[in-house]
């Protein structure tokens, strides 16, 4: 298998190759928890849609039709609904732990900085959680996983320019609320 490039390996999964489909979860379970854990804000949320993202891939994966988009965008796309779907189920937003968040930085500097710097991250994480289910996805795509504005284009079933468009309201409508934050200390 290591010798054969992605979309090979995507053929013989979408044959029914259970080892081939294995190759595939290890390249993405990290990216798409990730993407999962950012939306949601729990890390046993998050383990938990993650694993049925790749359950319903795995079951779906013979029916998989390449329409000229990357395979992670189908399992974004499976992320992204059943992440709707638990917002949906689980009507309260839920914030995130202190003891859940994720060490984001590991710096050298004083105790002090790294608890300011912490308390500056919960409060962005936040003003994120305050933003649409849309604009929330669109700064995890582009922020936490790195993709392009056509990656991002591609998983979110809009143009680029329409992605262009959402990201600049998007940082406008953070730029606001953070200034909000900030005229309040």
């Amino acid at each position: 298998m290591a010798d054969l490039n992605e979309e090979e390996v995507l053929q013989q999964a979408i044959q029914g190759d259970a080892e081939a489909f294995s190759h595939l979860y290890e390249r993405y379970v990290n990216r798409i928890y990730s993407y999962i854990y950012y939306r949601t804000g729990n890390t046993t949320d998050a383990e938990d849609l993650t694993a049925r993202v790749f359950q319903r891939a795995m079951g779906r994966i013979t029916h998989y039709s390449d329409k000229g988009v990357p395979f992670s965008a189908w399992l974004y796309r499976i992320a992204h609904n059943l992440v709707a779907n638990w917002h949906r189920d689980n009507s309260r937003r839920q914030e995130v732990a202190l003891d859940d968040q994720p060490n984001l930085v590991m710096t050298g500097e004083h105790p002090e900085k790294q608890v300011v710097y912490d308390q500056e991250v919960e409060k962005l994480i936040s003003v994120i959680r305050r933003l649409s289910p849309e604009r929330q996805q669109l700064i995890v795509l582009k922020f936490v996983q790195q993709l392009s504005n056509a990656e991002i284009a591609l998983i979110m079933s809009k143009s680029e320019g329409a992605i262009k468009s959402l990201y600049h309201r998007t940082l406008l409508e953070l730029r606001t609320e953070v200034n909000g934050i900030l005229e309040q200390e």
